[in-house]
């Protein structure tokens, strides 16, 4: 499919799904309001770029995206339970420090979802985005780490989910 006419599609469908979600309802009128005010904004962002040009829609997509949402989930927890741990025990070290990670994402949603399930991860936080490398403060850098193995530590395990929905 072409992407022009994929990226129409998918605005379509996005804005039909919302409104469905904002009436709440599957009363005719509904349905024939929400299909005009969908063709609309189709119509609308049909020559733009948009952010949303991105997602890889495919097969697999939902469960890619479901599975990211676990992975993120788990990582959550476990990050907050080591802030706490760190909190509750000052002794324990900590060495912040600025580091450059890679990605693969090649899409500014992909970068952006990846920077911000890095931001919200407890003990990291994207500072900047620069083409294909991202900018992140972690609050405890191993000594001697390389580029190589903080991009594994702190972003291989989203890349590896995302790009199952994401380009």
């Amino acid at each position: 499919m072409h992407p022009q006419l994929q990226h129409t599609a998918f605005s379509f469908v996005f804005a039909f799904v919302f409104w469905l979600l904002l009436v709440g309802s599957l009363d005719p009128q509904e349905l024939v309001a929400g299909i005009l005010v969908a063709t609309a904004v189709a119509a609308l962002s049909s020559g733009r770029q948009p952010i949303l040009a991105g997602i890889r829609l495919r097969a697999g997509a939902p469960l890619a995206f479901i599975t990211y949402l676990g992975s993120l989930l788990v990582a959550l927890l476990r990050a907050n339970l080591d802030m706490a741990r760190r909190v509750l025990s000052p002794a324990l070290p900590i060495r912040p420090v600025l580091v450059r990670i890679n990605t693969s994402l090649r899409s500014d949603l992909g970068r952006l979802v990846l920077a911000n399930s890095i931001t919200l991860t407890p003990g990291t936080l994207t500072v900047d985005v620069e083409g294909d490398a991202l900018l992140v403060h972690w609050i405890d850098c191993p000594p001697g780490t390389d580029i190589a193995t903080a991009t594994q530590t702190i972003a291989s395990g989203f890349e590896r989910h995302l790009r199952g929905f994401l380009q």
